[in-house]
């Protein structure tokens, strides 16, 4: 898979879905200590992220998406054996009841 520096919310459910069956795990990870309403979030401690496998697809954000696309470099650089993302729009941006929804299937 190709990782873009950016996800929407709708990329990060589809991707995290996709890449959850191949084994890969996807972390939604909070910058700002302001947890998202509805989403399993894990709170920015480097030393807690060692423990993840390596290819392990890390989504930072923060309250616009900005503040985390401008250090995405950094993080990188940090978590080299990591693919690292920035959260388009933050968390002004997530809508806590948006979901996937099973694609209907042609009954002919």
């Amino acid at each position: 898979m190709n990782y873009p520096d950016e996800w929407t919310q709708k990329e990060f459910l589809e991707n995290r879905e996709l890449l959850k069956k191949e084994g890969v795990d996807v972390i939604l990870i909070d910058t700002i200590l302001s947890p998202i309403e509805k989403a399993d979030t894990v709170r920015y401690n480097p030393h807690e992220f060692k423990n993840y496998p390596d290819g392990s697809v890390f989504v930072f954000y923060c309250d616009s998406g900005k503040a985390t696309l401008d250090r995405l470099k950094e993080y990188k650089k940090k978590f080299p054996k990591q693919h690292c993302i920035s959260l388009k729009g933050g968390r002004g941006y997530w809508r806590k009841n948006m979901m996937l929804l099973p694609e209907a299937k042609d009954d002919k």
